[in-house]
């Protein structure tokens, strides 16, 4: 190669072995540290009707859990430690067909703290391998062939050991720190498994509300029409998951994509969701686990939220 060849040629392999470097420094943090480091998100949002005791809510979402994640079992235990009034568990617990036995093992302080909970799809089919390439490309639509798993004993487990109320598709009114809070909540809308028509029988069969009473909605993934549905009910708040808040996030932009049709700014956090001319406190978790196919974190740490709920005005 002639020497101004070379001379020209330098510049760019410096660039591309800057790059490279970059690269696999990124893939150390995201696979081997981020993923682990779990943390516990603090908001405040004024959401209760007039008058009414702040309620703190413990916000799970998407712990995808495998028997050998004893870090982050460990991690959802000490969550207990926090004393919530409410827990609410918006969904993908299971990431192995083992996985129930981490989240007995997680979730066992939480027992007899006052819980609600819907599934994500992963509550249902284990993952499988996918190009994660394709989550670029839109909500992902094509699904595998499942590996059904034991989705009933894990609601066995939330509802007769720990006395979690199941929101798939209904609703329930709890006494929640001497204060009734009645809850609604629908199925995986990422699946189409919300039924957002049955939701207001349900509602009625909770009997008259009092003014004074707390509304919240629950859902997995929080696509629009759910959110909007929920506004329509009179949902005081809304809580949701699904996003893993991007899961891959560039510093300074934020997520890059949501696997629904959320806005991306709205993928995690604490946000305001308005229809038809109400507008209320929407907080969407980034999630505390990942697919067992898709181990890494990166500018999205593995999250929990301590939601306090304060009186309007």
């Amino acid at each position: 190669m002639p020497v101004d060849a070379r001379r020209a040629a330098h510049p760019a392999l410096v660039a591309l072995g800057a790059a490279g470097a970059a690269g696999a420094a990124a893939a150390i943090w995201g696979i081997g540290i981020e993923r682990y480091l779990f943390t516990v998100r603090e908001a405040t949002a004024p959401a209760l009707p007039p008058g009414s005791a702040p309620l703190r809510i413990l916000h799970i979402s998407d712990a995808h859990m495998a028997p050998w994640q004893h870090r982050k079992q460990d991690w959802l235990a000490s969550l207990a430690e926090l004393k919530p009034d409410l827990i609410v568990n918006t969904g993908d617990n299971l990431g192995h067909e083992r996985g129930l036995e981490g989240i007995r093992r997680a979730f066992a302080p939480l027992a007899g703290i006052p819980g609600v909970f819907v599934h994500g799809s992963n509550d249902v089919a284990a993952p499988s391998p996918r190009n994660p390439l394709r989550y670029f490309l839109g909500p992902s639509k094509k699904h595998h062939k499942p590996e059904l798993l034991d989705t009933e004993a894990m609601d066995r487990y939330f509802t007769d050991e720990l006395g979690w109320a199941d929101l798939n598709n209904a609703a329930a009114r709890l006494t929640v720190a001497d204060t009734e809070v009645d809850l609604f909540g629908v199925n995986d809308a990422h699946r189409d498994w919300d039924r957002l028509e049955e939701l207001p029988h349900a509602i009625a069969a909770l009997g008259t509300r009092t003014a004074a009473t707390p509304v919240l909605g629950v859902t997995h993934a929080p696509y629009q029409r759910v959110l909007n549905g929920f506004i329509d009910l009179e949902a005081d708040a809304i809580l949701g998951g699904h996003t893993h808040g991007g899961q891959v996030r560039l510093p300074g932009y934020g997520a890059l994509v949501a696997n629904c049709d959320i806005p991306l700014k709205q993928a995690r956090g604490l946000s305001t969701w308005s229809h038809d001319g109400r507008a209320v406190p929407l907080n969407v978790s980034a999630g505390c686990g990942h697919s067992i196919y898709a181990p890494v974190r990166f500018a999205c740490r593995p999250e929990a939220t301590l939601l306090t709920l304060t009186a309007r005005g």
